[in-house]
């Protein structure tokens, strides 16, 4: 016996934004520099909101970002045209790069607001993780034109002027990014865009290679100025270094993965509900901002239909009241002896 329901999302789970990721304290300081600056997944959401309010804050958050971002671009690329750095135009790029990436996300939400129709039966949440691969071409191209700049002043190398400039444009570059990066992470965790979150922890990495600019200038300005492409090919390595972790989160979503922890939660929730004998076959996938869940439960054979149809039920509302962000499942009933012959 099958059922399939479509929910709406709750208003609240009450659950905590508990990820894991240790915000406690007394760790070392690489430690928590390798937390600010490194890619991870953010899939659990504080709170549920409805579909449109939910694609409504991440509309709002890409476009102030973007706007913050194209700002911080623009006035590096001013410097830039003044000192001719390289280093500060590897990170003008990205920068301008980064604001481009919410076009495609913009784009994706949008397109996940509409409803399912009798040819996209499960909606369109899936155009998030079309947008992800335009993210990471995206960041792609910005680091090999990047690296090919940094390469050809490597080879002719060239002195930086007005050093002091362009060091207070890499310090307003880090500035810009980690405010952009702050607001987006925020956003991306109460409506549940592990793509949004990415994309946040994106520039704050980003503000980091800013920073990079100073030390660049520094090295001009000392009579080093080999300092600034190698600045600018350290930039390049750690926009690939974002584009690894960004590329394993787009692939991961667009092959269904979800972290292990979540399996195991629908796993033991689904176990713990009054007339369930056993849990198998436990698939859990991302639609957009959503979790679905399809599973099989193994009741008593001698159950009436009438009361396996309840605990169908009951298995259903016990696992969206508690995974965070899971708003559907299909619950498969089955006798706990002789089911396997049944499949027969």
């Amino acid at each position: 016996m099958t059922r399939q329901h479509a929910h709406h999302e709750p208003e609240d789970h009450g659950h905590g934004h508990g990820h894991g990721h240790g915000h406690g304290h007394g760790r070392s300081v690489a430690a928590r520099l390798r937390h600010l600056v490194t890619p991870h997944s953010h899939d659990s959401a504080d709170r549920v909101d409805t579909a449109l309010e939910t694609s409504a804050k991440g509309l709002r958050a890409l476009a102030w970002s973007f706007g913050g971002l194209m700002l911080t671009a623009v006035v590096q690329l001013g410097i830039v045209l003044i000192t001719g750095s390289v280093a500060l135009l590897s990170d003008t790029i990205h920068n301008f790069a980064d604001a481009l990436t919410s076009i495609p996300l913009a784009i994706a939400f949008v397109l996940g607001r509409r409803a399912a129709s009798r040819r996209y039966t499960y909606g369109f949440g899936r155009a998030e993780d079309l947008a992800g691969i335009v993210v990471v071409t995206l960041i792609a191209a910005s680091a090999a034109l990047a690296g090919f700049e940094s390469v050809r002043r490597l080879l002719d190398p060239q002195p930086m002027a007005h050093a002091w400039v362009a060091m207070l444009a890499g310090v307003a570059g880090f500035a810009g990014n980690e405010l952009v990066a702050r607001y987006r992470i925020r956003v991306g965790r109460e409506i549940g865009s592990a793509a949004l979150v990415a994309d946040g922890l994106h520039a704050r990495t980003d503000g980091f290679t800013s920073l990079a600019v100073v030390v660049g200038a520094l090295g001009s300005m000392v009579g080093f100025p080999l300092a600034d492409p190698i600045i600018g090919l350290c930039i390049t390595v750690a926009i690939l270094a974002v584009l690894r972790g960004a590329a394993r989160e787009v692939l991961g979503r667009l092959m269904d993965a979800v972290e292990p922890d979540v399996t195991e939660h629908v796993e033991q929730t689904a176990a713990a509900v009054p007339g369930v004998g056993a849990v198998r076959q436990v698939r859990v996938r991302w639609l957009g901002h959503s979790l679905r869940a399809e599973l099989d439960v193994a009741v008593d054979g001698a159950l009436d239909v009438t009361s396996a149809h309840a605990i169908c039920h009951e298995v259903e509302r016990a696992l969206i009241g508690a995974v965070p962000r899971l708003t559907a499942a299909t619950v498969h009933t089955e006798p706990v002896v002789g089911a396997a012959d049944a499949h027969r």
